[in-house]
């Protein structure tokens, strides 16, 4: 494979480049440091995107979406990252947006598909629970017709920005009488629904990033059910191979190993050297770089393998490896603050993660909530379990 691109995809990101610049420096500059003010910063940057015809680009052409080549996709996730703009919230463009494009009915692409593109929706996720997360199909909570409506009762968990949602796209067992994957249908509704009670949980990070959603006697319109009742599997399965699209972050990553290498430059050790001309570091800082390299290499070509739009099962690789990549990146951060990482703000339900007011640099601080947060990579979007399962079978056919 040529792994130059061509004057064509060269003049594309070009292009690009000039979009993202729209988008406020300062904005960037609070995505980079990770401290993003949530919703409002999502929201102007989408609306940004969406005003140049990029806030979508995966969706079908028909529908707002760009007809992109495969590389053309790698670089436009690969050049938001490295000019630090947010990613687009993954539940509308991502997940449910993709979901109604190709299930919804034409009342409800033209109810939902436009203010879900420009988040005037903010969509969250309803599908794990306490004892279905990785085994999704042993969802429990219920919606059983009546009349003109479901009536919904049960629990969510884990509904990650839930507490700026504005909907809820939740799975829902509708037949309780056959095979478990059989009897599943996708329910739409507000989250300020009666009945519907959202309650924060504290992670590791000290940060409130996800919730718990409880569902008591709750009125959903039967308009409201994406597709045909009984056919949720399905459209689950299509929003998770969506989800797990461009997942591996590698330029994400790129731009916290850059940031890496410049802090141990500007770190001095007790010989007087800077922490960049420690050999262990060094060698793993040079490791990282080229595991890095061998793994955008991977992606490229499975991009390029893949221009007949079907999903390449080599894609596990690149989430499995993606993973594991940034939560070394992470790890490498921490390491390199050293003690200064060691203070940690209290914080409250409505705070991002925190820093003490003293004198070790508020990055360094960061550093260690962050790592901690990251070891979530290995599990969200298909646990590096199921990937190997999926390497096993569909890539090394054993």
């Amino acid at each position: 494979m040529q792994l130059k691109f061509s004057p064509e995809e060269e003049a594309f990101r070009d292009e690009l480049r000039a979009i993202f610049a729209k988008v406020p420096e300062d904005l960037r500059r609070r995505s980079e440091a990770g401290k993003l003010n949530y919703p409002d910063d999502l929201v102007t940057t989408t609306r940004i995107l969406n005003e140049h015809g990029v806030a979508t680009p995966g969706w079908p052409v028909e529908s707002g979406g760009r007809d992109w080549t495969p590389i053309q996709s790698h670089i436009y996730r690969e050049e938001m990252s490295l000019m630090h703009v947010p990613d687009m919230l993954p539940f509308n463009v991502g997940m449910i947006g993709p979901v109604i494009a190709q299930f919804g009915s034409p009342e409800m692409k033209e109810r939902f598909l436009a203010k879900t593109a420009n988040l005037d929706i903010w969509w969250c996720q309803g599908f794990s629970e306490p004892e279905a997360g990785s085994d999704l199909a042993s969802l429990k909570t219920r919606a059983v017709r009546d009349g003109d409506h479901y009536i919904v009762n049960g629990q969510k968990t884990w509904t990650t920005l839930g507490q700026f949602a504005d909907w809820i796209f939740c799975l829902v067992r509708t037949d309780p009488d056959v095979k478990k994957q059989a009897g599943i249908s996708m329910l739409l509704f507000p989250v300020d629904t009666p009945g519907v009670e959202m309650r924060p949980i504290q992670l590791i990070d000290g940060g409130f990033e996800v919730n718990e959603v409880f569902f008591s006697d709750v009125r959903v319109p039967v308009e409201n059910l994406v597709g045909k009742e009984n056919e949720g599997w399905t459209q689950a399965k299509f929003l998770l191979g969506n989800e797990r699209s461009g997942i591996a972050r590698i330029g994400y990553t790129k731009t916290k190993l850059a940031k890496a290498k410049e802090l141990a430059r500007q770190t001095t050790t007790a010989s007087g050297g800077t922490l960049l001309e420690d050999p262990l570091l060094a060698a793993r800082l040079a490791e990282l770089e080229n595991d890095l390299l061998a793994l955008e290499v991977t992606q490229l070509r499975v991009a390029a393998s893949s221009a007949d739009g079907k999903p390449n099962p080599a894609s596990s690789l690149l989430k499995l490896r993606g993973s594991q990549l940034q939560q070394e990146a992470m790890e490498l951060l921490a390491d390199i603050a050293g003690a200064d990482s060691l203070p940690v703000a209290g914080l409250d339900a409505s705070a991002a993660n925190g820093t003490a007011d003293i004198a070790s640099p508020e990055w360094a601080q960061l550093s260690v909530p962050t790592y901690l947060n990251y070891r979530k990579v290995s599990i969200y979007g298909g646990s590096s379990e199921v990937q190997r399962q999926i390497i096993d079978k569909a890539v090394l056919g054993l």
